[in-house]
Order: C-alpha cells, then structure tokens, then sequence
C-alpha cells in the first residue's frame, strides 16, 4: 500500500475505539460509513470501549516515529456521509494512532478462522489486518472484538 512517503491519503474510513485507530477500508457502497456509524451509535450498554470518528471517505495517513497517525482532512472534520441523507455533523476526534486495518466485502470472502492473522506493512509498519462483511447484523461488536484480541 505505502512504502517510503511520510504522508498520503487513502479511501477509507477510521475510527478510534479507546484510542485505537480502526481503518476500513472497501470500494464505494461497501459499507464503510454505515459500519462506522453501528459502531459509533451502539447502545453506551453494548460494550465498554468508546468509539469516536477519525474520519470518514478520506483518511490521511502519516508515520510519526514508530507510529501511524490517521487523521481527517480539515475539509472533511466532523463530517460522515449517511448514504440516503447526505452528510451529517458528528463528534469526532483529530487524530488517532492506527493499530488495525479492515477491509470490507462479502461474507463468502470472509474466512472462518484466518490462521495465522494477516498483516499489512503501512510506512514499513506491520498492522494486523482482517475481512469482514460490514451488513452482517454483528459486524460492529465483530470490530470492537477484534480490537481486544488483536490490538
């Protein structure tokens, strides 16, 4: 994906879940923004971490030391587009340190149990990486727990 640039933007969405970044990642229509916003809007009960948005439609990404920050580009801040609505203002943070990457699509593509996990070099750091099918009804806990196995 990146190898020697200090910055670049990627097409993707990223929240911070207890200060982990989470990219996802997916062609248009694939469920980016509407997982986000499962994740963002659960029930406080559903579980104990908190969700907020990086950003969303485009993330930039820049390696600061041994870490990757995903942040929002300034014209995009506060902003997730509701597919049907348009764009809506929702609370979101300026950065987050990004610790996993999800790519989104059917969920015959999703394997049952991907042994050994995959990773993915960004700026020559390795990050956990994981398929998930956004529309299936626990896709956002299936991201929280991700979260607590992986990161």
């Amino acid at each position: 994906m990146v190898k020697d640039s200090s910055a670049v933007i990627v097409h993707g969405t990223c929240v911070s879940i207890d200060g982990k970044g989470v990219l996802l990642r997916g062609a248009p229509g694939s469920g980016k923004s509407d997982l986000a916003l499962r994740v963002l809007y659960s029930p406080p009960s559903t579980w104990s971490e908190t969700a907020v948005l990086v950003a969303d439609d485009r993330v930039i990404l820049k390696r600061q030391k041994e870490t990757v920050l995903a942040e929002c580009p300034p014209e995009l801040s506060g902003l997730i587009e509701v597919r049907g609505i348009g764009l809506v203002p929702v609370f979101n943070i300026g950065n987050a340190p990004l610790k996993l990457l999800i790519d989104l699509g059917p969920s015959c593509d999703v394997p049952r149990f991907p042994d050994p996990i995959a990773h993915e070099q960004i700026f020559g750091i390795a990050f956990p990486r994981l398929d998930l099918d956004p529309f299936e009804a626990s896709a956002a806990l299936k991201l929280v727990l991700a979260i607590r196995k992986f990161v």
